[in-house]
């Protein structure tokens, strides 16, 4: 369990500007599909869900204790 917080904490502190820039850099890119009318947007579609949860997950856990 200890780990596991200490995962978090360090990704909360070093990592969250890059979860940031990825969420950013997929909203983009979907946005960007989307005005487009492109159809296949799978891939934004899933990598901005992950990056999301990552960054709300890394901010409850640390936020928790």
């Amino acid at each position: 369990m200890e780990f596991m917080f200490l995962f978090f904490y360090f990704s909360c502190i070093y990592l969250m500007p890059i979860y940031g820039l990825a969420f950013c850099l997929s909203l983009v890119s979907l946005l960007k599909k989307i005005n487009k009318e492109k159809k296949d947007l799978t891939r934004e579609t899933s990598f901005l869900t992950i990056s999301f949860i990552l960054i709300i997950w890394s901010i409850s856990v640390v936020a928790s204790r």
